[in-house]
Order: structure tokens, then C-alpha cells, then sequence
């Protein structure tokens, strides 16, 4: 089954509402099987939906928004015209209307009781969660759901009303999937490496999807056989090890800091950090972690050079000598850090986030990661670019991997 799934609001064309249901609802229906043909995001207008029904090759359309009680949402007269089916008052649903505004003790308008008028003929969607009420449009060649757009009503119809009536409906195969998170390589590079990896995934009808952000790469097997593959899978899984080992941190939505969070307690060992350029933010990944007080005992934000000295005892001469942003003052600053923390481990930062160089020498963009730990202290040089808030979260990132290697004892490959 082909689906196409249609985003209505000007408020999403403008960026002034982040368009989170059709990403939700991409998730969703692929997990099902369905394959989603297109996403469109289109404005309240009579015409633009016109043209998203008409011009559909999908055999089933699922709208988000529009259905409000105010002037400007116009899907629900729209989609009665398309289908020629008369607006009705809906008795059950008038009486939920009734009873919503009643147990606010809020007054109910003329526009909420128009919301009650339905087009007759299609298939009611209740709507627990508030008073647009949900719509299913069936004809022989096309069906149309229509939603409200508040993302948990449109969620909420859509797990209890539609998710139960298309697994009863359609015959589907659902989509197994399995995700491995990785760091340490772009996609490009990553793509190159695994050039012959991917061809055999082909071979066997399994597809590969490359999902990027600042930092990561994840890779995601999928098969529309379902959980049949699964070994499968698996096993494609397991020759990737041998191909890029120290670059797998983990799968699905594993996180470099829960899987760096999940080695210190396995290891019963503690973390500190010593942040000067990312000012705390790898700190705060770590206690995003539920349960991070047992191995995360805090951070040191020395942000300014003479802060450096006044917390961690480093002299002034000698980062003049070697520069704020140096190996040296990297590998004193994660030393220190380990010894007023009283941790096994410490990570240091220091570096240029942009756009100018503050105390330093360097090209912005430079960045040094420390690590303090059991076996000794090292440092490593990066150049992450002049984006500021993209150098932060490389930082970051980059660093909470070089620890996890450095907690596996791997060889460090490429980085950043």
C-alpha cells in the first residue's frame, strides 16, 4: 500500500509550527509496512487540497490540520465537496462537544457546535483528546483520512482509531528494521568503506538508508518481508563489526553518552570534565542520563583563560608560553580536573568556537580534547569547521567518543 501523507497549515509553510506529525507519522505507518509515496505540506487552501487529492498516485492519503473551528480551516468542506457527501449534524459528537466544554466550564460557541457537523457517509474518527473530530473517506480507487493537526490528538485518533482499523484492513507486511549508531567517519567516507557491504545488502533485498547529523551516522537495515529477515539482518549486523569496528557505538537510539554512561557503571568507574570551550555541554548530556549520579560527578567550567589558573592551578606563563588552545594545556587541564574531582576519568576541552579567536592563536574551529585516566593522560587535535553551535556539539560528541576507545583500549582511527 502507497501512502501520501499531507501536512495542511500555513503556519507549518512559514516555519512558525515545527511540522512534527508527518515525521510521527512516517515512523509509524513504515514500521507497519507502508510505503510512504510523498509528504507534502501545503497551505489552508481549497485549491492546494484539491491538487494533493487529484495529483495523488498513493492509495491512501492521510491529512493533518485543518479542522479547526475558525474560518480558515476549510479541509472538512472541502474533502465533503470532493466526495460529494452533505454536512450533517453528528449527534455523538455534538454531545462530546457538549460535555468537553462543559467539564472545562467553558462556554461553547456557535463555531465548536459547526464542528459537529460532519459529512455524511464517511467514516467518524472519534476524537478523545479534544472536538475536531477525525474523518475516513473511502472510495474505490482512493481513501483520505482526515486529522486535527494538535500533534497529540492527531496522535492519539491515530494509535486508537486508525492504527487498529489498517491492520485489519490491508495486508501488510510490517518493516523490520534495526539501526547501528555510528561516530567517528562522515557519510561520504563511511559510504566508500562500505561500498561492497551495501551491494550485498542489495543482492539480498534488503535496503540501507544513511541518516546523518552533526556528529553521528546511522545506519538503518530494513526489509519489507518483516521479521522474517531478521537473522538475517543480523547477521549483516555482525560483518559490519569486522569492517568498522571502533566506529559502531551502538543501535536504534542509543546515545554516545548513555552507551559511555552504561561502560562507567559496568566498569564501576567516575567521570569528571574540565570544560573550557564547550562550556558544560558535555556535562549536560551526561546527566540527561537517568541515573548518572552513580558515575558522573561533575564538571569544572573554565571558560576564560583565567580561570584556568584560579581552579586548576595551571600558571599564566605557562599557557602563554604554549597558548590557551594547546596540547599541553590540554593534557594539564584533564590531569588537574581527575585530581580535584577525585575521578577515574577526566575529559578537557579547549578550543575556538568562533567567529573570532578570543585568546588564542589558532584557526577558529580548533579544538583540544583531553583524557585523563587510569593507563595516563593524552590530547588530540581537531578542526571542526566555523560554525559555532555545529563546533560545540562536534566537541562534544567527539569527545565522549574518545573516551569510550579509550575505555575499549581500541586504536583510535579517524575522528571528526
Amino acid at each position: 500500500m502507497k501512502v501520501t501523507i499531507v501536512s495542511i497549515g500555513d503556519e507549518l509553510l512559514i516555519g512558525q509550527t515545527v511540522n512534527t506529525n508527518a515525521s510521527w507519522l512516517g515512523k509509524e505507518l513504515s514500521s507497519l509496512g507502508v510505503r510512504i509515496q510523498e509528504v507534502l505540506t501545503i497551505s489552508d487552501d481549497p485549491l492546494q487540497i484539491l491538487r494533493a487529492i487529484e495529483n495523488t498516485e498513493s492509495d491512501l492519503i492521510i491529512a493533518t490540520g485543518g479542522l479547526g473551528p475558525t474560518k480558515d480551516d476549510r479541509t472538512k468542506k472541502v474533502l465533503a465537496q470532493y466526495f460529494e457527501m452533505p454536512l450533517v449534524l453528528h449527534e455523538p459528537t455534538l454531545k462530546h462537544i457538549e460535555a468537553f466544554f462543559s467539564h472545562r466550564k467553558r462556554p461553547m460557541l456557535q463555531a465548536n457546535i459547526e464542528q459537529a457537523h460532519l459529512p455524511e457517509g464517511c467514516e467518524i474518527l472519534p476524537n478523545a483528546w479534544g472536538t475536531a473530530t477525525g474523518m475516513w473517506f473511502h472510495r474505490e480507487d482512493l481513501s483520505v483520512i482526515s486529522l486535527p493537526g494538535v500533534p497529540y490528538e492527531m496522535k492519539g485518533i491515530f494509535t486508537e482509531e486508525i492504527l487498529p482499523r489498517i491492520k485489519e484492513r490491508y495486508s501488510l507486511n510490517a518493516l523490520f528494521h534495526r539501526t547501528v549508531v555510528t561516530q567517528g567517519l562522515g557519510e561520504s567516507f563511511l559510504a566508500e568503506r562500505l561500498a561492497d557491504w551495501e551491494e550485498s545488502l542489495e543482492q539480498l533485498n534488503l535496503s540501507l538508508a544513511y541518516l546523518p547529523a552533526p556528529g553521528i551516522v546511522k545506519l538503518r537495515i530494513s526489509s519489507f518481508r518483516g521479521a522474517e529477515d531478521e537473522s538475517l539482518i543480523e547477521g549483516k549486523i555482525q560483518e559490519l563489526h569486522s569492517l568498522i569496528p571502533n566506529l559502531i557505538v551502538g543501535y536504534e537510539e542509543d546515545t554516545i553518552a548513555g552507551v559511555v554512561g552504561k561502560m562507567l557503571s559496568h566498569m564501576q568507574a567516575t567521570l569528571g570534565t574540565v570544560e573550557s570551550c564547550t562550556a558544560g555541554n558535555i556535562a549536560s548530556k551526561m546527566v540527561e542520563i537517568p541515573g548518572s549520579s552513580d558515575y558522573f560527578r561533575g564538571s569544572l567550567i573554565t571558560y576564560q583563560t583565567a580561570l584556568k589558573t584560579a581552579l586548576l592551578d595551571i600558571p599564566e606563563a605557562f599557557i602563554e608560553q604554549y597558548d590557551v588552545v594547546s596540547e599541553e594545556v590540554a593534557l594539564r587541564m584533564a590531569e588537574e580536573g581527575r585530581k580535584r574531582l577525585k575521578t577515574d576519568y577526566c575529559l578537557s576541552t579547549t578550543g575556538i568556537m568562533g567567529p573570532s579567536r578570543g585568546d588564542s592563536k589558532d584557526e577558529i574551529g580548533t579544538v583540544w580534547i583531553g583524557i585523563a585516566g587510569p593507563s595516563g593522560v593524552s590530547a588530540k587535535r581537531f578542526s571542526f569547521g566555523d560554525i559555532r553551535s555545529r563546533n560545540i556539539e562536534m566537541a562534544t560528541l567527539v569527545a565522549l567518543n574518545l573516551l569510550r576507545l579509550s575505555m575499549m583500549g581500541s586504536k583510535i582511527e579517524r575522528l571528526g
